[in-house]
């Protein structure tokens, strides 16, 4: 395991049930695209990679699918069984998975990659448990980070907060444009394409707040709350000065997200 894999175990240790009410509502928007891509469908067999609270296992059991899942942390792990009963949910760490080879369909992973410290030995692993045929699909955010993704990191710059060197950065910097995600499936599957997914995030920027940067959710999080009172104030001033410009007039704001959907073949 990597620095940059233990340092993710803490990170979303305890995470669950803020990351459920929050972050989660943002992801899930892509979790139709992701299932499409790997033709997720009656009678699949499919596994779902950091499943967290289990939004895309329930939709792929609500497509008539065979799901496994796992996660990482103990406490998003029985979130994902009590919210999908019908998943077969376990603890895994990536790249490491408890399967046969040739065990899957599909294997899908909704912002997974991008919080392994070795995305080229994950995608081995995947490979591994797919069948001949069978079809990944990943989402991954484009990177650098902006719209939806940066709000607080942009506010946390405008006022001056330095990212401390212990706070390391995801490998996904590297990856995390069409091509170079691209070129990484295309390592270990055929067909390999990557489509950009853009949507409008609509949320209400205090809860936001409260479920995300200041329950430590991200990176993001971790550095906010090392700052001194006086200073996360200032960063909640600006963020909320940069949110204005998005409100929709009913007390939410509306941003854009930018994320990325690979997909290969086996």
């Amino acid at each position: 395991m990597t620095d940059f894999d233990a340092y993710e175990r803490d990170l979303w240790a305890g995470r669950a049930g803020v990351y459920e009410r929050g972050f989660a509502r943002l992801t899930a928007h892509a979790i139709g695209p992701l299932l499409d891509a790997a033709r997720v469908g009656p009678g699949s067999r499919m596994l779902d990679l950091g499943t967290g609270p289990g939004f895309v296992a329930a939709e792929a059991v609500r497509r008539g699918a065979d799901v496994a899942a796992v996660d990482a942390d103990p406490q998003m792990a029985a979130t994902a069984a009590r919210n999908v009963p019908e998943a077969d949910v376990q603890e895994a760490v990536l790249p490491d998975l408890p399967y046969e080879d040739e065990t899957f369909d599909a294997v899908v992973g909704n912002f997974v990659i991008n919080h392994v410290g070795a995305p080229e030995v994950t995608l081995k692993q995947l490979h591994r448990t797919l069948r001949p045929g069978g079809r990944l699909a990943l989402t991954c955010w484009v990177m650098p980070g902006s719209g939806m993704l940066a709000v607080v990191r942009d506010a946390m710059e405008q006022v001056g907060v330095p990212w401390p060197d212990d706070v390391p950065r995801s490998p996904f910097m590297t990856y995390g444009q069409p091509g170079p995600f691209a070129a990484l499936v295309g390592a270990e599957f055929r067909e390999a394409a990557v489509e950009a997914l853009d949507w409008d995030f609509a949320f209400d920027p205090d809860e936001w707040w409260e479920t995300g940067a200041m329950a430590r959710v991200g990176s993001n999080g971790v550095v906010l709350l090392r700052q001194d009172a006086g200073t996360i104030a200032r960063v909640k001033e600006t963020y909320d000065r940069m949110l204005a410009s998005f409100a929709t007039g009913d007390g939410l704001a509306a941003v854009p997200a930018h994320a990325l959907l690979a997909h290969g073949v086996r």
